[in-house]
């Protein structure tokens, strides 16, 4: 099995991990067998960090898993969607799934329509976004950003996308602006870099 990666979906989580205070609602989701997502957020050797959701955008919780206790592990880029939908996040994934295949970078679909797809639990409403995540392990011109969050644009509803460089993630529409620092998401906490791909293996 591959190492899980941020908005990775893993399944086995055992509810003694999860914290003594949890509300009944992540008990519920556990026992259910649920997957959690991969967690962008440093941990011992043998562990990760995941993050459970109920059905409400309220319900959310943080904790750790052991990787001896992943049954099934779902990466983002398996994930595809190109049927009808009466969901805009999932029209606008049907759609831009062409112009990203393009790339040739690896990408899938994370957050609710993510979640949605691979448990196939209604967590989608009409106005969900649909978030995505893109492998960029290379640089990607900024130039080439503005014309690829163009497109993005076009779609029914609004995309967020992140860009996973190998020191961390940063958004697509701050990559693709004027600003000449963005802010970098990593296992160790956010900061602002001038350029995300350099950033890897320098100290905060």
């Amino acid at each position: 099995m591959n190492s899980p990666r941020a908005h990775d979906l893993l399944w086995g989580l055992p509810l003694c991990a999860l914290p003594e205070d949890a509300p009944q609602w992540a008990h519920q989701v556990v026992a259910s067998g649920q997957p959690v997502v991969v967690r962008r957020a440093a941990c011992a050797d043998g562990w990760v960090a995941v993050g459970l959701r109920g059905l409400s955008r309220d319900q959310r919780l943080g904790t750790q898993m052991r990787l001896a206790d992943i049954q099934r592990l779902q990466s983002p880029e398996a994930l595809r969607w190109r049927a009808p939908s009466p969901w805009p996040a999932l029209q606008a994934l049907a759609s831009v799934a062409p112009v990203l295949d393009t790339t040739g970078l690896a990408w899938g679909p994370t957050g609710g329509v993510g979640y949605q797809l691979a448990t196939e639990t209604g967590v989608l409403h009409l106005a969900s976004d649909l978030d995505v995540v893109v492998r960029t392990p290379h640089p990607l011109a900024r130039t080439k950003a503005r014309e690829l969050l163009d497109i993005l644009d076009c779609a029914p509803c609004r995309i967020d996308v992140q860009l996973e460089t190998p020191a961390g993630a940063v958004a697509l529409r701050e990559w693709a602006g004027v600003a000449r620092r963005v802010l970098l998401k990593s296992p160790h906490g956010a900061r602002l870099v001038a350029d995300p791909w350099a950033a890897w293996g320098c100290a905060a």
